[in-house]
């Protein structure tokens, strides 16, 4: 068992209601000060191709205000680790992205696109960045990550988050499997994609897992109780699931 798990927040939901009106509101580093203040341990932001939501801008901006660590999600291209490279985050996240996607859906192809990967995150390890691959939850992806090079995947939970019933049990299991295999191969484990207040605690409890990057619900949260409160309530949730 990880001692810690730690809580990345995704403010890319927060910059999507600033994009929607072209406004300089709401404040990204206001929200950043908040979830660090709150005791969040990490910033996820994803830069993506189409800037639909963060902007360049704001990955500086937020870079400089951090007093914990930056993971910077972008896709495998030139153009989002020549960024990352400038930048110095701590963590990459490589993820798949299609222009018409609301949010990322599904894991990294790593099989199909090995080499593409590889050598991407050879050049960010060579800038002391560590990468994680955004993967699904499959023992025969996650085989190939060692050779790789990448230390550390974040498995998607979104099929999880999105059945219910006996499916829900199925896909918690496969989470489960895949993170206890994950760590006996050497590999850093966390967690993402969908996760919510209700559905959050289950996945919390596996303990293989060392992080959990969450966004969209907190922000939905912070409509009602701000944005501190909101990563107050995910951190003690998270806790609680850690030692029940």
């Amino acid at each position: 068992m990880t001692d810690v798990l730690e809580l990345g927040v995704n403010i890319d939901h927060i910059a999507n209601i600033r994009q929607q009106r072209g406004t300089v509101y709401p404040d990204i580093l206001e929200a950043v000060r908040q979830i660090e203040g709150a005791g969040a341990q990490a910033i996820t932001l994803h830069l993506r191709e189409d800037r639909r939501h963060i902007q360049d801008a704001d990955v500086y901006a937020v870079r400089k205000l951090l007093n914990t660590r930056m993971n910077l999600e972008h896709a495998v291209t030139r153009e989002m680790v020549k960024i990352a490279l400038d930048v110095q985050p701590e963590d990459v996240c490589l993820v798949p992205e299609r222009r018409e996607e609301l949010t990322t859906e599904g894991g990294l192809d790593i099989i199909r696109q090995f080499q593409k990967v590889k050598g991407t995150a050879e050049v960010l390890g060579q800038a002391g960045i560590q990468v994680s691959l955004f993967i699904e939850p499959d023992i025969e992806a996650i085989r190939r990550v060692p050779d790789i090079g990448a230390p550390v995947i974040e498995l998607h939970t979104g099929r999880y988050a999105e059945s219910r019933g006996d499916k829900r049990l199925r896909e918690l299991e496969r989470i489960r499997k895949a993170a206890e295999f994950a760590r006996a191969q050497g590999l850093k484990v966390n967690a993402g994609h969908g996760l919510d207040y209700g559905n959050t605690p289950a996945i919390a409890a596996i303990p293989e897992l060392s992080e959990l990057n969450i966004g969209h619900a907190m922000v939905a949260r912070a409509v009602f109780v701000g944005i501190w409160q909101a990563t107050r309530e995910m951190l003690e949730l998270m806790q609680q699931a850690r030692r029940d």
